[in-house]
């Protein structure tokens, strides 16, 4: 028994120590064949193609490369301005030739632009407009003359408490003026107004109604100055516009109500309305200055518009049929009138 266990060992031994052993290299570094290659097949011409087989070139050639036709639109930040630039231009023109009616040849021309630059983020609202219309007339056998002049500056700033509310607290400034003199016609030697004479100036604080549309706005001011400016000394010592004879500004302490909407009212019919009611603590409480514009835009297309408006004033300073003796003092010094004025033409309308 011990003779088998001795062979059966003695044969173990001998085979382990003949056989081969393959030890894990953990380190072994990698093989940098690639185990692929690259063989380049021959273009050859073929010798009928499909309909969807396109024959292009990959290569791209300068001299073949188009510019776009169309520009894709880029993305822009939000922003919380809004803009207008515009320019408009009416012209009405009347020539007759062998007329038997008669007449006379005239062409009239009426310029405005309007800038607006308003700002509405959550709680402030910020309002700014520039406008200023130029008129001139002119007629055979006479010289020019002025149909139309003004300029007119308007800001506001608002404030409210939440983003719920349409209501805020503001504060409204206001400047009206013309640029030329103006003449009652066809006396051109004695101007009745002249640039900043008058001028008014309206800075008050109240409240206004805004809701989220932005096409109407209601301002209520308790508080608001006017200040009336005749920088023209002819003018001044005659005390027009409200002013004290030789004085140049005149200034009233009242309150103030102002209003403006707009709204398409037919298809192509854009109505414009604004309104200015004033009156005063001291002088005259009661005795209310009206300033009223009306206007209806009717739009052919894009560029092509008609107008149609009227613009009313009523102001107690401003006296008509005043009677001046030759020595210069005033022996009636008129009553206050209705101004009225009324304006249709057809013309173009340009944003920019």
């Amino acid at each position: 028994m011990r003779i088998i266990c001795f062979l059966i060992l003695f044969f173990t031994v001998f085979l382990s120590s003949h056989a081969q052993i393959n030890r894990l290299k953990v380190f072994e570094p990698d093989s940098t064949e690639t185990g692929f290659k690259i063989v380049r097949i021959k273009d050859t011409k073929l010798k009928y193609l499909t309909r969807e087989a396109k024959l292009t070139d990959p290569r791209t050639v300068l001299n073949r490369v188009k510019p776009l036709k169309r520009w894709y639109k880029r993305f822009k930040p939000t922003s919380f301005w809004k803009k207008v630039n515009e320019f408009g231009l009416n012209i009405n023109e009347v020539s007759f030739v062998n007329w038997n009616a008669g007449g006379d040849n005239s062409v009239s021309a009426l310029a405005s632009f309007r800038f607006a630059r308003n700002y509405k983020f959550r709680y402030l609202n910020w309002d700014n407009e520039a406008q200023l219309r130029y008129g001139m007339n002119a007629q055979e056998g006479r010289k020019l003359r002025k149909t139309d002049d003004q300029l007119r500056l308007s800001t506001t700033i608002s404030f409210r408490r939440d983003t719920i509310t349409n209501w805020y607290y503001s504060v409204k400034a206001n400047f009206n003026t013309q640029f030329s003199n103006g003449f009652k016609y066809p006396d051109r030697e004695n101007p009745i107004s002249r640039f900043m004479a008058p001028g008014y100036l309206f800075v008050g604080i109240g409240t206004s109604y805004i809701p989220p549309n932005d096409k109407f706005n209601l301002y209520i001011s308790p508080a608001t100055m006017k200040s009336t400016f005749v920088l023209d000394d002819a003018l001044s010592n005659l005390g027009s516009f409200g002013v004290e004879a030789g004085d140049n500004v005149f200034m009233e302490m009242g309150f103030l109500v102002t209003n403006t909407w707009e709204k398409e009212v037919l298809k192509n019919v854009l109505m414009k309305h604004r309104i200015n009611l004033y009156t005063d603590y001291v002088r005259s409480f009661g005795n209310v200055d009206v300033d009223w514009e009306m206007n209806f835009n009717l739009k052919v297309n894009q560029y092509i518009n008609a107008n149609i408006g009227t613009h009313l004033i009523f102001d107690d300073d401003i006296k008509f049929d005043e009677v001046v003796a030759d020595d210069g003092t005033i022996v009636d010094p008129g009553i206050s009138r209705i101004q009225f004025k009324q304006l249709l033409g057809v013309g173009i309308l340009y944003n920019f």
